[in-house]
């Protein structure tokens, strides 16, 4: 039986571009993490900390899909180097600022300034669109990135936290930098399998004016609830069982869940039409928050958490390539960034309704709100069905006559 993965990375210069693109995705995962733990060191102050990362987090879902809409109209290349070099530049100052005791405001200008980081998982899933438009490929691309995704979000806060307690403050934001620079160098070099610009359809607006976009990125604010709601409640629920290390176990059988059948899915060849994919999908996700309500035992919780993950990577890659489906090439990029800003976003949101939840309630009311953001992406999904279930339309068409179409 042939492999699929194994297939993909026979199309010239997939390879480059695909392990360029993980060097420099790695720092999304570190930057937010590794100022909390850079501040939190060096001022001791954690609210201080969350307040600061908080501010990168929110400026980067903001500014993101701008920098893919530039992408759209001027190419990767054009785009990516000075928006990295900006990064660079205001996370240099924000480690500066950290170093010599500069005043509050100096920290949150810098964290601001950094929220230009591009989205480089819309740059990757944009060069394996153009590669396998159309095709079955496609879908097996988007299920190896996701994958690679999970591993980013695995090993990439292990590394920040790592570098900034073993050696000084700085030195995860420090790591996250260089690897943002090499990584990006690297994937811009690359220029055979950047994108071509499509004139045809750069009109009419932003991506995120297309209702499926709308749609999907609502679907992963939901989604990016459960996400965010299980890190923080999975370590308020191990520290009162007495072992708050446990979470970590906890953490990485979700993210091995989300691996697992991300590998296998993206090897399957579906017949079964994307939109009833994505309800099936997300169906699952709020069927497996249930369980958590009952955890008496972090044993128990990583057995949990583990079901709970296998939905999570069929999710997003039948997502991502409904975005394809919907999305005029001359938008894809952007389209893609609003997608995972949603995420972002969700997750951002779920931390802190869990963690007040926790602080006034008990450790495992978390867990409510991974509930309540499951069974609300589902029903996001099932309203959203009739839409998203839309043969692909013609580039161009307008809102209005999508919302007829489906009437």
């Amino acid at each position: 039986m042939p492999n699929p993965y194994r297939e993909i990375f026979r199309a010239p210069g997939s390879i480059g571009f695909s392990a360029a693109g993980f060097v420099a995705r790695l720092p999304l995962s570190m930057v937010t993490i590794g100022i909390v733990t850079m501040l939190s060191q060096a001022r001791g102050q954690y609210w201080l900390a969350g307040a600061v990362a908080a501010t990168f987090a929110l400026s980067n879902a903001l500014i993101a899909p701008q920098i893919s809409r530039l992408v759209d109209r001027h190419g990767q290349s054009k785009v990516l180097v000075p928006a990295t070099f900006a990064t660079v530049v205001a996370l240099i100052g924000l480690m500066l600022a950290t170093r010599f005791d500069a005043p509050i405001w100096v920290l949150f200008l810098f964290a601001a300034l950094a929220g230009m980081e591009p989205s480089m998982m819309a740059m990757v899933r944009a060069r394996w669109t153009e590669i396998y438009r159309d095709t079955p490929q496609l879908r097996t691309a988007f299920a190896f990135e996701s994958v690679v995704d999970e591993m980013v979000f695995m090993v990439g806060p292990v590394i920040a936290i790592g570098l900034s307690v073993v050696w000084f403050p700085e030195a995860g934001p420090l790591a996250a930098t260089i690897l943002l620079a090499i990584g990006m160098a690297l994937f811009v070099a690359q220029r055979e399998t950047e994108p071509p610009v499509h004139q045809h359809g750069v009109g009419g607006g932003s991506a995120i004016r297309l209702v499926p976009v709308q749609i999907i990125a609502l679907l992963m604010v939901a989604l990016g609830t459960v996400f965010g709601t299980a890190e923080v409640t999975a370590v308020a629920f191990a520290e009162a069982q007495g072992n708050k290390a446990a979470a970590s176990l906890a953490l990485a059988a979700y993210a091995a869940g989300s691996f697992i059948t991300g590998l296998v899915f993206g090897a399957l060849r579906l017949r079964m039409p994307l939109a009833t994919q994505l309800l099936l999908s997300i169906a699952l996700a709020a069927a497996t928050t249930l369980p958590l309500l009952i955890v008496s035992s972090l044993w128990m919780l990583g057995i949990v958490l583990f079901i709970a993950g296998a939905s999570i990577s069929p999710t997003v890659i039948v997502a991502m390539a409904l975005v394809e489906r919907h999305v005029p090439a001359a938008k894809l990029t952007e389209g893609i960034t609003w997608v995972m800003t949603g995420m972002g976003i969700g997750m951002a949101a779920g931390s802190a309704a869990s963690g007040w939840l926790i602080d006034a309630y008990g450790a495992s009311t978390g867990f409510y709100v991974s509930v309540g953001g499951g069974f609300s992406a589902l029903a996001i999904v099932a309203v959203g069905f009739c839409l998203l279930a839309e043969p692909r339309r013609p580039v161009g068409e307008d809102i209005d006559g999508l919302k007829a179409n489906c009437a």
